[in-house]
């Protein structure tokens, strides 16, 4: 049997744990092709119109797993961390995608909510069991190994300040560059949801672009978790969405020790937490801390020639910072 994940969203933070699972269980995971043209179009043409761009993208990556595949794996999430909540997109995913596409394969949509504990998932896996008819023992057995393959994963994340591609299959990830560490002295803090920011089409080569400036970026998941939560210590109320606490987490991290040269903060167009996050952080740094600060909006109709003048200013400046600072005399 073979069962497909769509390569778009939260493939690109729980993939290793998803693909351990249905393996251990006897499936063959199969993946939809990255992201391109076609893809972009078909998510255009089957998604609703008022639907942000990385949910338009999910529907693309969807249809191309269509006759590849036995049943598609959509899980309906609610909520991955205890007391707070993600986009309730995700909730409806599995709705959007049954009444927009046609001759789709069966969707294992079990209902992903860790909103009262951790613990929880054991709901999840029993929805599965039911679904799939595992024997429960069975599916213990395979999530123990599925959570160690997801624990390796992001700690070579922080260790190797890697991105998540970089770590996937080579096999199966073309896009994939070995780890790279520069050494120019210019760090820029990388923020934003990790489906926005490691699509490579959908960021249009944003960390290729980096990289090919020999730019060091630090994105979320590179950072430690209690590192992330002292930087949200600086929040006079506590953040319910999940995504958008763990950016402004790692931004005041950074900031408040003077450990990044500038910002970029890439958000989808019309994502109404995204554009609240931005904006807290952009106030704060203009406020505080005197720093470049990029904000790249994406959508379906955002053209790379703006996209790249406005990173190519963004790093000039950066650039002509660092050099001003390098040459000062000692003496003034």
């Amino acid at each position: 049997m073979r069962i497909g994940i769509p390569r778009a969203l939260f493939y690109y933070q729980y993939f290793p744990l998803w693909k351990t699972l249905f393996e251990a269980l006897g499936y063959e995971v199969v993946l939809s092709q990255p992201t391109n043209k076609e893809i972009l179009r078909q998510g255009i043409e089957l998604c609703v119109d008022d639907a942000c761009l990385p949910i338009k993208i999910f529907h693309g990556h969807v249809a191309n797993l269509i006759g590849k595949v036995d049943m598609i794996y959509i899980p309906r999430i609610v909520s991955v961390e205890p007391r707070e909540y993600i986009c309730p997109k995700f909730l409806g995913l599995p709705d959007m995608i049954k009444n927009s596409v046609s001759k789709i394969p069966y969707i294992v949509d079990a209902e992903f909510n860790m909103y009262k504990g951790r613990y929880y998932i054991l709901y999840h896996l029993l929805n599965l069991c039911k679904i799939l008819n595992i024997n429960p023992s069975r599916m213990l057995l395979a999530y123990g190994k599925a959570m160690y393959a997801q624990r390796q994963f992001e700690k070579l994340l922080v260790k190797k300040s890697a991105v998540p591609l970089d770590i996937f299959d080579q096999k199966q990830e073309k896009q994939s560059q070995p780890y790279i560490k520069e050494d120019n002295n210019i760090k820029v803090l990388l923020l934003g949801h990790n489906y926005n920011i490691y699509d490579d089409y959908i960021s249009m080569g944003l960390i290729r672009k980096l990289r090919k400036h020999k730019i060091d970026f630090i994105t979320c998941e590179m950072v430690e978790k209690n590192e992330i939560q002292e930087g949200n210590k600086k929040l006079s109320k506590d953040l319910f969405w999940t995504l958008g606490k763990k950016t402004i987490g790692t931004a005041y991290y950074f900031l408040e020790r003077k450990q990044v040269d500038g910002v970029i903060h890439i958000a989808s167009f019309g994502c109404g937490p995204d554009s609240l996050v931005g904006e807290l952080i952009e106030k704060r740094i203009k406020r505080e801390f005197k720093i470049p600060f990029l904000n790249l909006n994406i959508d379906e109709h955002a053209g790379e020639a703006g996209f790249n003048t406005r990173l190519e200013a963004f790093l000039d400046v950066l650039e002509g910072m660092k050099y001003f600072e390098d040459n000062i005399s000692t003496y003034g």
